[in-house]
């Protein structure tokens, strides 16, 4: 075992062998060759290629070398088409901090059996007079580079169940393509986390159809890891265990605190309020837009096509049987 094996559990270290490929005798190896990539492309700056942080990359695509390099300069690369998104990227920045403050992301007390961590979001908490979607992105990212931190979690990854109970019309008709887009891009294709399961639970019928319009720009690796629930708790419960979710999910653990993960960010500054007025952030949803949309996104920015809302019965999701494959 090597100094960057250091905070993995022998169990870890033995998932990490099986399922990633890791190999500490090639571990310094793996990491060079994936190094000696980053001059391919000059384009991109490149601002962290120390050990440990290409090892969290190459975890993340079971040590294939270009695969590895590829999320490393899709990284870099989304960070420079979005500055404005990362030009006050920290928990204190008021628009992510009301976001966190509101549980965008929450995160449990308590690791899955496979040693994964919980997150859960409650989407009809979004309050959109006091942040933007975008401000509830920068919030996730910027979490998820505090949590990547912790080797574990690099080998074990995450686990994410979004709460749609109460989630209006008119909220989901802020969830547009090209917002969607921007979202996929930062979290699927740019980002060195393993997602174990995205699950969708309580979803009312035009959040399903939503899923139809954004199906065919996920991976199939990530379509295969979404279950859609609908009010079927029993089978999350089959996935999750219920001794460690909270009652929202019915689970046997007491009502879920919003403020439980961004009291750990934010600290004694998470009591601090300050003003922060939605319209001056300075990267406007229709600037995102006319960068983010190909062709393909090109339709009118309603929440889902008209076409698909015809084809949807208001009733589908409690006919709808939850999808429990995971490979």
């Amino acid at each position: 075992m090597t100094h960057l094996q250091a905070g993995l559990s022998p169990e870890t270290l033995e998932k990490a062998r099986l399922e990633l490929n890791e190999n500490p005798d090639t571990l310094h190896q793996d990491i060079q060759e994936v190094r000696d990539m980053v001059i391919t492309r000059p384009d991109i700056g490149f601002l962290r290629t120390d050990d440990a942080f290409i090892l969290r990359f190459l975890r993340a695509r079971k040590f294939h070398h270009f695969e590895a390099f590829r999320l490393l300069a899709q990284y870099f690369e989304y960070r420079q088409q979005n500055l404005d998104m990362f030009k006050s990227f920290k928990a204190t920045d008021p628009g992510i901090k009301q976001a966190l403050k509101d549980g965008f992301p929450g995160g449990l007390a308590n690791l899955d059996h496979y040693g994964r961590k919980i997150l859960v979001l409650f989407a009809a908490n979004w309050d959109q007079s006091r942040y933007t979607l975008v401000d509830i992105l920068r919030a996730i990212l910027l979490s998820l580079e505090a949590m990547i931190e912790d080797p574990e979690l690099q080998v074990n990854g995450f686990v994410l169940i979004i709460d749609w109970s109460n989630f209006t019309f008119k909220q989901a008709s802020k969830l547009t393509p090209s917002m969607l887009r921007l979202a996929i891009e930062g979290l699927q294709d740019s980002f060195p986390a393993r997602f174990g399961g995205i699950h969708f639970v309580n979803q009312p019928w035009y959040i399903h159809a939503l899923y139809t319009v954004i199906r065919p720009f996920l991976k199939e690796k990530t379509r295969k890891r979404i279950f859609l629930h609908g009010n079927n708790l029993n089978s999350l419960h089959q996935l999750i265990h219920p001794e460690i979710l909270p009652s929202e999910f019915g689970g046997m653990l007491p009502p879920y605190d919003m403020g439980t993960w961004a009291r750990t960010l934010l600290d004694h500054e998470y009591d601090d309020d300050s003003e922060y007025n939605v319209d001056s952030y300075s990267m406007p949803v229709k600037e995102v837009e006319k960068e983010l949309s190909p062709k393909s996104m090109k339709r009118s920015q309603s929440v889902v096509d008209p076409a698909v809302l015809k084809r949807m019965d208001k009733n589908e999701e409690e006919n709808m049987q939850p999808l429990l494959s995971l490979d």
